[in-house]
């Protein structure tokens, strides 16, 4: 009866985290009015503890596509992985502060990817450039740390 009373519990603490995680991304949400920019991008690469992966993307500004080279490191990862992704762009005032070193939070990276996985991450920059993206990713990866992406326009 004690088993089942502590997964029970454990299950309203996930429950609760999940209800607060939710919570805090719609106010997040909220926060921002209309994107500045879009993106659209694809990524890949193979993982053993500390891998890289590369790819390349559109931004769409003020009516304007610009290709841009994306690149990230991720520490604790192992598998191969592909993702492509569209996002939106805020507090982009000006072209030149999209490139940078994009830091994603520790709640978007962990995980596990078996076959088709859907994510949503919010990262920014040094310029405070914040990128908010949904990507699907195949292939199979597991994420112990965090990690971060560079992206800087062609």
């Amino acid at each position: 009866m004690e088993k089942v009373h502590m997964i029970n519990v454990k299950k309203i603490a996930v429950l609760v985290l999940v209800i607060a995680a939710m919570a805090g991304s719609t106010q997040a949400a909220k926060h921002y009015s209309a994107p500045d920019a879009t993106l659209r991008m694809s990524i890949g690469g193979v993982h053993l503890g500390i891998g890289g992966s590369s790819g390349s993307g559109t931004l769409t500004y003020r009516g304007r596509n610009y290709p841009f080279r994306v690149s990230g490191m991720a520490i604790g990862r192992v598998g191969v992985t592909s993702s492509s992704a569209v996002g939106d762009v805020f507090n982009l005032r000006h072209l030149r502060d999209f490139n940078g070193n994009y830091n994603v939070g520790g709640a978007g990276t962990r995980g596990v990817t078996l076959g088709a996985g859907r994510t949503g991450t919010i990262m920014s920059n040094q310029a405070g450039v914040i990128v908010r993206i949904s990507s699907t990713q195949r292939g199979v990866a597991v994420n112990a740390t965090g990690g971060g992406l560079t992206m800087r326009l062609q």
